[in-house]
């Protein structure tokens, strides 16, 4: 049985697959907004079957009760999304990660791609980093050959990382060992910072459009970083602690000296000590 759903897309000339799912690799839901902008309320033209990948036991469909009556479900969905920007055909695949069958789901988005004739596959991420809400987004790229990555987005960390898979890895892999030009642009968000982080949703789209030559409108997500920007202004300038360890981390980006690995892991636990919170409760809230 195919876990998915395709409505015939029209023509489409050369297009390229952008991808970003709720979950692992999406902090501050940046991933998934980018993706949104970008999907620009085009037509679904691939639909998954949601029985088949999602653990509705955690990912509980929502239910709306109007005047004590059971009304409405909303089920976590995933669709691939038809856009145009400019002349471009753009595809975005965007939802709710796959709980189950990832091996499975890679092959039928292998299959899609090669249906659609879909040139280039372009993840979206976000992760958490010692990094300071004053300075730029840094963004951080994955390629799966040297010169796919544009936006002056270099290829990194140096090194070997290893950390717990996102299906959205698998699926850049998997089509990159299919012969599909895979990338990938992550945001990094300080990990001070708590809830949506339009500032790195904006960072990406803006990535996705210099990747792709065109202009993509985001009018509302400037305003909502500007006004997250000034939210947090007031609140680190507020706390000593805080505010210390922001202006240590800006210094480390003006010395074009980020913090990795194990020093990245030494600055979130020394900010959580001094503000005397372990469990990761040391956080701003947006």
């Amino acid at each position: 049985m195919s876990l998915y759903r395709l409505d015939d897309p029209g023509d489409l000339v050369a297009p390229t697959l952008v991808a970003a799912f709720d979950g692992w690799v999406d902090s501050g839901n940046a991933a998934t907004t980018a993706a949104e902008h970008l999907a620009d309320n085009g037509p679904a033209i691939v639909t998954f079957d949601g029985d088949e990948l999602f653990d509705y036991r955690s990912r509980r469909p929502t239910l709306d009760i109007v005047d004590g009556r059971l009304n409405e479900l909303t089920w976590p969905d995933l669709t691939l999304r038809r856009a145009h920007h400019g002349e471009r055909d753009v595809l975005v695949l965007t939802g709710a990660e796959p709980d189950y069958r990832w091996r499975a789901f890679s092959a039928a988005i292998v299959e899609l791609v090669d249906r659609l004739g879909v040139q280039e596959w372009i993840s979206l991420g976000a992760i958490p980093a010692a990094v300071p809400h004053t300075r730029s987004v840094p963004i951080m790229g994955t390629e799966s050959a040297p010169g796919l990555l544009r936006a002056d987005v270099r290829p990194g960390p140096r090194g070997v990382l290893r950390v717990p898979s996102a299906a959205l890895s698998v699926l850049e892999m998997t089509l990159a060992q299919a012969g599909t030009p895979a990338l990938g642009y992550f945001a990094q968000v300080p990990h001070y910072v708590s809830g949506p982080y339009p500032v790195a949703a904006l960072a990406l789209l803006q990535s996705v459009g210099r990747h792709l030559g065109v202009d993509i409108p985001a009018t509302e997500l400037v305003a909502e970083a500007q006004q997250l920007r000034t939210r947090l202004d007031l609140a680190t300038g507020a706390d000593e602690t805080t505010r210390a360890y922001v202006e240590r981390l800006e210094s480390m980006v003006d010395e074009e000296r980020l913090p990795e690995g194990d020093e990245l892991i030494s600055e979130i636990e020394r900010f959580l000590r001094d503000r005397g919170a372990p469990g990761g409760q040391g956080t701003l809230p947006n």
